[in-house]
């Protein structure tokens, strides 16, 4: 063979080389983001799980308070209910709202913050939230990855060959950014 024909050969083996390593990069990162968020995945569920146990022990020593409990399972319902992240990201806000209007509310009563279930409960669900929190970040950081990926060149022209699309942030509403007012008397 000639000097141009391996010329050319090793460029056909690069620009292979080049798709493979592409394509399978693509692939990596699209598996971390469906990975990232089946872990927000899990710790929404976990939470889901927490909240009728925690409205269940609170109940009736917050019998004037029923309204309040009803928008927390209702709230909690939607968000059981979501799917993706678009649609989980504005549910699961307005669970945070609700809930932690529930929390404000216990802080009310006297026997509740006593009572060593609901002091459990409410560990448990602080917890569950910091994890929610790290996982939406490393799930942010993820779909970053892979957007930077499918939509930079060179790779954005495997991408559109090969059906790669950008992924959706879970994005927090415009209700929660707002900065929490304090009141002291």
């Amino acid at each position: 063979m000639s000097t141009g024909g391996w010329i050319v050969l090793g460029v056909i083996v690069a620009v292979v080389v080049w798709l493979i390593a592409t394509y399978n990069g693509l692939v990596s990162r699209r598996n971390q983001s469906q990975n990232a968020w089946s872990q927000i995945d899990v710790q929404l569920k976990r939470r889901h799980d927490l909240i009728p146990n925690l409205v269940q022990v609170v109940k009736d020593a917050m019998s004037y308070e029923q309204e309040t409990l009803k928008t927390v399972i209702e709230a909690r319902n939607r968000a059981v209910a979501a799917t993706g992240p678009a649609q989980a990201s504005v549910a699961e806000a307005a669970l945070s709202e609700a809930t932690g209007k529930l929390l404000m509310l216990m802080e009310n009563y006297p026997t509740l913050k006593a009572n060593d279930n609901v002091m459990q409960l409410q560990e448990e669900l602080t917890t569950t939230e910091n994890k929610i929190s790290f996982a939406r970040q490393f799930y942010n950081d993820s779909v970053m990855a892979l957007n930077n990926a499918v939509q930079s060149f060179p790779g954005n022209l495997i991408a559109g060959r090969f059906g790669f699309t950008i992924g959706q942030f879970f994005d927090v509403p415009e209700t929660e950014k707002a900065v929490p007012q304090v009141k002291l008397r």
